[in-house]
């Protein structure tokens, strides 16, 4: 047989291998969380406009873009708006990041959520449910699935979803018509169930992009040129669209340069702690008893960042009798799937556990601020460089605990780090800089006084998230809800 017609085979049998993946078949009835479902608005009537808000990720999805979309949908509903929230479903992301089910209770009840049957068949751990082709060619079938996944919409991995997200939307908008969508990728598919609504039944859309799809956040230059398809594709959708909202102003800068006709249509809506959360910390440390660093996030750095992070460690701790009797541990997740806690970090990690680094899983949003009272000072990783602002910075910056940044300089992070009074900014990346980070930090942790505290928690305060939130879902309530925008309520 030859290489084309060989490759044609593979092509089809993963293709019938997976024939089902990422489409809803006809007559299946789209699910809702059942505690939601029967919670909506008592007072829901025509007169109160409709919001179907595309949140791949909203909880109890165990992702940091849950935080934003939670508080996003809490705005609107603030407002005045109906909200029906689109998402997959809770076994899907059980398959993937894992759910946080203390993330409902910051649902406000009102909001609507209706989850589609997607999910990723490539993360599946049942060998039961794998074809032959699979199970005996594990890697070819991969490489067949990711071309596959680009056929309906040119994103690897989601690409499959594009149907199923399309008609599903489109159910939720005949249901009940949509005076706006909002959607947040990624994944990017999502976008095309927007421009779907968009096209079949003239419903305006805008665009939380958050990080932005043709801007290379990590590599720091465009990720894909403007005559490519996906190029083609982000050009009708930014066209198109009511508004486009970037977590920080070098992202909508990037934006504007490469949609000049648009440009007043992009905007910044920067991420923000959430005050509801309480997570101002007072904890004095003992330095006789040596202090307790911390890192709370996904681990999504690569294993070069990590191992000169923990060298940066050792190296401090040679150097200080505080830091010796100190640890440092790492919370959140750490890979993903079939990886989650057995990936290159994990191992770097486990190979520094005699010099009190320690890895202690994930954390529920229920959590997080009693995690942090058992900190003295945080470690901030991250990956990318000016296009990379972190919705961790924020929080934080909330504790009032000092700050070592162990990240590329310059970085887009420093912008909002700049004024915090307890932000320890190493002058390089190499070992030697991270460990006189770590001492400043130490130093900073143990002699910084209540006012500096103080100064940090007030400098902090004016990143809340809904105070962050708000002005774009005011704008948009302005445009389409055809009433004048209320002023939210945002807890002390």
């Amino acid at each position: 047989m030859s290489e084309k017609r060989r490759d044609g085979a593979w092509t089809e049998a993963a293709r019938n291998d997976e024939v089902a993946c990422g489409r809803p078949e006809e007559g299946v009835v789209i699910s809702a969380a059942p505690e939601r479902i029967n919670n909506m608005s008592p007072d829901r009537t025509p007169k109160r406009p409709h919001l179907v808000y595309v949140a791949i990720g909203f909880p109890p999805a165990a992702k940091s873009s849950a935080y934003r979309m939670r508080a996003t949908a809490n705005l609107f509903v603030a407002q005045g708006w109906d909200v029906t929230v689109v998402t997959i479903s809770r076994a899907a992301w059980d398959l993937e990041y894992g759910l946080d089910l203390s993330l409902l209770d910051l649902v406000d009840p009102r909001v609507r959520v209706v989850e589609l049957p997607l999910a990723r068949r490539d993360l599946d751990p049942d060998l039961r449910h794998y074809s032959w082709l699979r199970a005996r060619h594990t890697a070819r079938w991969l490489q067949m699935r990711r071309r596959l996944d680009t056929v309906a919409f040119p994103e690897p991995v989601f690409g499959s979803w594009r149907r199923g997200l399309e008609s599903g939307t489109e159910r939720v908008v005949r249901e009940h018509p949509a005076d706006l969508l909002l959607v947040s990728p990624a994944p990017y598919t999502a976008l095309a169930a927007a421009w779907h609504v968009h096209s079949r039944f003239g419903t305006p859309y805008a665009i939380d992009y958050r990080d932005g799809w043709s801007v290379d956040v990590l590599g720091e230059g465009e990720a894909f040129g403007p005559t490519t398809r996906r190029g083609r594709w982000e050009q009708r959708l930014v066209d198109g669209c009511a508004a486009v909202f970037t977590v920080n102003e070098p992202i909508a800068a990037f934006y504007r340069a490469r949609y000049p006709r648009q440009a007043g249509k992009i905007h910044v809506a920067r991420n923000g702690f959430d005050a509801d959360l309480g997570l101002a910390v007072h904890r004095r440390p003992e330095p006789g008893a040596g202090l307790a660093f911390g890192y709370l996030g996904t681990v999504n750095i690569d294993q070069r960042q990590m191992a000169l992070l923990v060298n940066g460690w050792v190296a401090a701790r040679e150097r200080s009798e505080t830091l010796r009797r100190s640890t440092l541990t790492f919370r959140g997740h750490l890979g993903a799937g079939w990886a989650s806690g057995a990936n290159a970090n994990a191992r770097v990690l486990a190979q520094a556990r005699a010099d009190g680094v320690s890895y202690a899983g994930p954390v529920a949003k229920a959590d997080v601020a009693s995690t942090y009272r058992e900190w003295d000072a945080l470690v901030l990783a991250l990956a990318g460089g000016r296009y990379v602002t972190s919705g961790k910075v924020y929080e934080y910056m909330a504790t009032g605990l000092p700050v070592l940044s162990v990240h590329d300089l310059p970085h887009a992070a420093e912008e909002v780090l700049s004024g915090y009074p307890l932000w320890v900014r190493p002058a390089d990346l190499t070992v030697e800089a991270v460990a006189d980070g770590f001492l400043r930090a130490a130093q900073l942790a143990v002699e910084s006084s209540p006012a500096d505290r103080a100064g940090a928690h007030e400098y902090a305060a004016r990143f809340e998230r809904t105070a962050q939130l708000e002005p774009a879902v005011r704008m948009l309530t302005e445009r389409f809800a055809g009433a004048p925008a209320r002023t939210a309520q945002v807890s002390p």
